[in-house]
């Protein structure tokens, strides 16, 4: 295949192999342990690209959280299904899926967004504002960099990368409904030659509260 593979494409192609090389990115554990201070017992959270279910749905289900993942790729869903029985998971495109107003108390999207278009990408920035309960909250990880369909190496193939610049996203997460809580950036090195290091942002937010009218 000479084109650029689509996510759906690229992760039945990469299978295990993602989990291989990426492991456990330090943002990622960074993003469960402020999730995991944060939710209430037995909570419903929503992991946006959840991949093999290793480690974000592995760890929250571990914890006692009631998980369901949403991934393109249907190889990632069975590989999930098997290494996650406690967790549910579908095989679904996030930017057609859909779920009941402020039904999760807390949605991941780890890495999601890089192979969507920026207008697909602010769309379901305001899906998760709208999924989220009231006092529910969004761990959101990226690769901050001002790119737009940028062919890159990845894994042995090639694709097309999207992505905003940190000030970009955050103003983007703002006009969602969301208020940035925190955010936190660190460098990856992936377990594989030649894929460079990545730096990697993380954003924690939370649905923006009503204000208050003043008597």
């Amino acid at each position: 295949m000479d084109r650029p593979l689509t996510a759906a494409e690229l992760f039945d192609a990469v299978g295990r192999g993602y989990e291989e090389a990426f492991g456990r990115p330090p943002i990622v554990d960074t993003g469960l342990r402020l999730l995991l201070d944060r939710l209430p017992d037995s909570a419903r959270v929503l992991d946006i690209g959840s991949g093999t279910g290793k480690p974000v749905a592995a760890d929250l289900t571990a914890a006692g959280h009631r998980v369901m993942g949403v991934d393109v790729s249907a190889e990632m869903v069975a590989i999930a299904r098997e290494q996650v029985p406690d967790a549910d998971f579908v095989h679904a495109d996030i930017r057609e899926w859909d779920s009941a107003d402020g039904s999760w108390d807390a949605v991941c999207a780890f890495f999601p967004f890089l192979m969507m278009s920026r207008a697909d990408a602010v769309k379901v920035l305001g899906d998760i504002s709208r999924w989220l309960k009231p006092d529910g909250v969004a761990a959101l990880v990226t690769v901050p960099m001002d790119v737009e369909d940028l062919e890159v190496p990845f894994l042995g193939n090639t694709v097309h990368v999207t992505s905003f610049a940190a000030p970009d996203l955050l103003r983007h997460v703002e006009r969602a409904g969301l208020d940035v809580v925190e955010t936190h950036r660190a460098v990856f090195s992936p377990d594989r030659e030649g894929q460079p290091d990545e730096e990697h942002l993380l954003v924690l937010a939370t649905p923006t509260r009503p204000t208050t009218p003043q008597p």
